[in-house]
């Protein structure tokens, strides 16, 4: 449907005299054909078209750096009639080092990726977006899991592609879906009976359009913007890129939904329709504090789950410290409701060459390390007191450990930690990098049978606290505001409800080969 007539008046209103002619893309300088690997996501994306014709890249950039929490390996933009432009790292170092070709670009419309890799080297080849034989260029925020379907599918007319590359695959089938149908709804209708996944995309095509497209089950984030001064649509993973670019957030996009971006304003389709199950790992940990998914506020909902906590565990200690930084809110709320003080008793040292970065979508146990080990613990806040940490969530444990260690280092008495989110046992195969069982501390210690109160005490005893309080999905539910019927827990429970079918389970060097 149109949105005229729609209650989302800001952008039905955004289309206006622009466009004499399509564009066309050309084929990148970077030859995509050969080496993609594995490529799947759980990044950020961002879409912008403007109605004023004004050029887009920087404001492509500037969306992108408030998505960076979301990814660190690579970032790349794609506008049309200019090769893809692309780097590993941040997009801040990148885009400064690129600032040249950047500036030359001079389209009214394109999109933007930042890369977390769940699957697929850091390198290159794997940064999107990706050209799709020369017909659009796409990136992606998810995982499509069954690539063994796509594969034959596709390859009897592209033999070239690489099988391991669910981004290209669902890519060049979505190509041939559009090459039959000759409308892209119909084309995303027939992809989204095929694929079992998560998945918000973002196209440019060769018409001059931008689209973007959210699963049925809404897994991954993705919302409307609209910029009232600079009559700009834009669609992005999370608000906090339109709050950096100035713009309104419209709504979110639904699942199921596919949005184009035209010379004639917004229009919304419906190509699919499912229960919906959304990432409750956004609200803990992945999204922006500042940023608004489903009408919550991420950072509403991380103070209330530490209520929760608080609730759930009263711990008798002098102090509430967090994990920086998703934990801060939590840590906030766990203060607030129990009436002991929080302060900030471990802090990232920003002055060293990685002390602004996330550890858990870091691509190794290396470089995982390498940031926990420049938090930095502030010795007169914890020495010779009770300290409670506040985290979001327990994966590996590495980190935990690590903490746990610097705080008795420091002169802590006694150390409790609280965990916002409930106990990962299984893999994650809608985009988040935990894709076996065997790295998950919470199945390293028990498997799938013991209760919290138990998993507690094992896994306690693991990181070394005196004291251990997971949530439940119950307090998890409370906290973010969320129905459970309405978020998605596989990684909790091993229940794949949003998929079609049940993953086939990969070992760590065949997600990232």
């Amino acid at each position: 449907m149109n949105l005229r007539g729609f209650n989302t008046d800001p952008i039905v209103r955004a289309k206006s005299h622009f466009l004499a002619r399509p564009e066309r893309i050309q084929t990148p300088q970077i030859d995509f054909e050969s080496g993609s690997r594995s490529v799947t996501e759980h990044c950020g994306v961002i879409g912008i078209y403007s109605l004023k014709k004004e050029p887009i890249a920087e404001r492509i950039v500037k969306g992108l750096a408030a998505l960076q929490h979301r990814g660190q390996e690579s970032w790349g933009l794609a506008t049309p009639n200019e090769p893809i432009i692309k780097g590993l790292g941040l997009i801040g170092v990148g885009a400064a080092a690129n600032a040249r070709k950047i500036l030359r670009l001079e389209s009214n419309r394109g999109i933007g990726h930042i890369r977390y890799s769940t699957r697929g080297r850091t390198n290159l080849e794997n940064a999107h977006p990706l050209d799709i034989h020369g017909e659009f260029a796409i990136a992606q925020n998810g995982t499509i899991a069954n690539t063994e379907d796509l594969e034959p599918l596709v390859k009897g007319e592209f033999p070239i592609i690489d099988p391991n590359s669910d981004t290209k695959l669902a890519g060049y089938r979505l190509l041939q879906h559009y090459r039959r149908e000759h409308d892209w709804t119909r084309a995303f209708t027939r992809l989204a009976k095929e694929i079992s996944g998560s998945y918000s995309f973002v196209i440019v095509t060769h018409e001059g359009e931008v689209l973007a497209a959210r699963d049925e089950s809404g897994f991954r984030p993705l919302c409307l913007g609209w910029d009232e001064e600079a009559r700009t649509n834009i669609v992005a993973s999370e608000s906090c890129a339109l709050t950096a670019l100035h713009a309104d957030l419209v709504r979110d996009v639904q699942p199921g939904e596919l949005v184009r971006f035209n010379q004639d304003g917004v229009t919304v389709t419906k190509f699919a329709e499912s229960p919906h199950h959304h990432c409750a790992f956004e609200y803990t940990y992945f999204a922006h504090p500042s940023s608004k998914i489903e009408d919550h506020y991420v950072y509403e909902a991380r103070r209330q789950l530490g209520r929760v906590l608080a609730r759930k565990y009263p711990f008798k200690a002098d102090v509430v410290i967090p994990v920086p930084d998703s934990a801060r809110p939590a840590a906030l709320g766990y203060s607030e409701e129990s009436g002991i003080p929080m302060e900030e008793g471990l802090m990232k040292d920003r002055y060293r060459r990685k002390g602004s970065l996330r550890s858990f979508i870091e691509p190794t146990d290396e470089s995982r390390e390498e940031i926990v080990r420049e938090i930095i613990t502030i010795r007169p806040v914890v020495d010779g007191k009770n300290v409670i940490v506040v985290d979001d969530s327990i994966v590996r444990g590495t980190s935990s450990k690590n903490i746990v260690r610097a705080l008795r280092d420091a002169g802590a008495k006694k150390v409790f930690m609280v965990v916002t989110y409930p106990p990962i046992r299984h893999p994650c195969y809608m985009g988040i990098d935990f894709p076996t069982h065997d790295e998950l501390l919470a199945t390293k210690v028990d498997g799938d049978t013991m209760s919290i109160p138990e998993l507690n005490a094992k896994v306690g005893n693991e990181i070394g606290v005196d004291g251990l309080g997971y949530n439940d999905i119950e307090g998890l539910s409370k906290g973010i505001g969320l129905k459970q019927a309405e978020m998605c827990f596989a990684c909790v429970t091993g229940e794949y409800l949003g998929l079609k079918k049940n993953p086939v389970l990969r070992t760590r060097e065949e997600m990232k080969a």
